[in-house]
């Protein structure tokens, strides 16, 4: 059973506006999310850490800070958070981390599930942590495409592999290691084999849609990320979400939301999925 929820704080970095809304004119999306002298927009970098009576999850590790000078520069992460401060607020050390849930494995989701140690050599940053990925979404991301190469870094993901601790879940008897209260649904829109995590906290329903819904501006149907590869299946799959969470009277969780960590949706009379309320916490 869980029994706790905690929002894990991994900082603030920037993306371009246009790439983030897609489709949708920067006179709309501008009100919602304004950029900045160079078009780029801030978002978080929100992790989640689960607990039940014997296992500590974390879900995505943000981008992490073992990258170069140049790369943090097309990025500017900033803000108070960090991945390792925040789970230490809570009591915890890297040591206790039993889990580790990548929603997928681009760079903002994965970098700060491996570091750099003292002497430059890249380990994992939870030592005693099984990461969790999935075996379709893992060779999509290790022979990554054209259009996604930049996103795969392999530093953050070999290592990994190299240290033995990456298990997929969509092998023979992985789903039965995980509470009952956790559910999983496969995505390929935003990229090949994204997972989407939800849960019950007692009897409230939470849905984490990572990059699917990556923020409370992107409810609306038309708001794509120009980053998806497959933009009509997105489409598809998050107004299947979106269904979900109505019918489960569900609460979202957002990965990249600069403002509202959590929102809540109902449907008009007209059929439109819209934001009801931000709840501030679980």
């Amino acid at each position: 059973m869980i029994q706790s929820a905690h929002l894990i704080d991994a900082g603030l970095f920037k993306l371009d506006g246009g790439a983030m809304f897609g489709v949708v004119p920067k006179s709309m999306w501008q009100k919602l999310n304004p950029p900045d002298e160079n078009n780029m927009c801030t978002w978080a970098l929100r992790c989640l850490l689960l607990q039940t009576e014997d296992r500590k999850i974390l879900v995505d590790c943000g981008m992490g800070d073992k990258q170069d000078a140049k790369f943090r520069s097309h990025f500017s992460p900033h803000g108070p958070g960090n991945l390792i401060h925040s789970i230490r607020s809570l009591g915890l050390e890297m040591e206790d981390i039993t889990d580790v849930f990548l929603t997928h494995l681009h760079f903002d989701h994965c970098g700060g599930a491996v570091s750099r140690s003292e002497n430059g050599t890249l380990i994992p940053t939870f030592p005693n942590a099984r990461y969790w990925s999935n075996k379709r979404h893992w060779d999509w991301a290790i022979k990554p495409n054209e259009r996604e190469k930049a996103s795969f870094l392999p530093e953050n993901i070999l290592p990994l592999e190299e240290s033995g601790v990456i298990h997929f879940l969509d092998q023979a008897d992985a789903l039965k290691e995980w509470p009952e209260e956790i559910s999983f649904r496969y995505c390929d829109g935003h990229t090949e084999g994204l997972m989407i995590l939800d849960f019950f906290l007692g009897d409230k329903h939470y849905i984490y849609p990572t990059d699917l819904i990556p923020s409370s501006f992107h409810i609306g149907l038309p708001y794509v990320m120009a980053y998806d590869v497959r933009p009509l299946d997105t489409l598809k799959e998050k107004n299947e979400v979106l269904e979900m969470a109505i019918q489960l009277d569900s609460t979202f969780i957002f990965e990249h939301d600069p403002i509202h960590p959590f929102a809540k949706v109902t449907k008009t009379e007209s059929g439109r999925i819209q934001i009801a309320g931000y709840p501030e916490s679980f």
